[in-house]
């Protein structure tokens, strides 16, 4: 019953910039920890970025200072603006998300992914 979409992806040439947003719908009491991972062909999923409930953020090295991860959280809404995009940065990006839902529970939540394309 409850679902993450994610959008923004696409294609840009490096240098470039995206913004990826993240939407939980459903029935959502509330949302602890959102994260943006993402995974490259014939590699591991990693994490990419986080950002608490009062907003505190923690992002991989190789994105600091590149990507900003938001949140907005009247909306259950994530966002992850990313700048100085490099060809590296090319993978599926998945959000994620610890959700209360209609069960009083907290559960982990994944999105379907949207792929992020940089060409050199």
């Amino acid at each position: 019953q409850v679902q993450l979409v994610e959008s923004g992806g696409g294609l840009v040439q490096a240098g470039g910039s995206l913004r990826l947003s993240c939407v939980a719908s459903g029935t959502v009491f509330s949302i602890n920890d959102m994260d943006w991972y993402r995974q490259a062909p014939g590699k591991q999923r990693e994490l990419v970025a986080a950002i608490s409930v009062n907003s505190g953020t923690n992002y991989v090295d190789s994105v600091k200072g590149r990507f900003t991860i938001s949140r907005d959280n009247a909306k259950n809404t994530v966002y992850l603006e990313m700048n100085s995009l490099k060809p590296e940065d090319t993978a599926v990006y998945y959000c994620n998300a610890d959700i209360k839902d209609h069960t009083g529970r907290f559960w982990h939540y994944w999105g379907q992914g949207t792929q992020v394309t940089v060409s050199s």
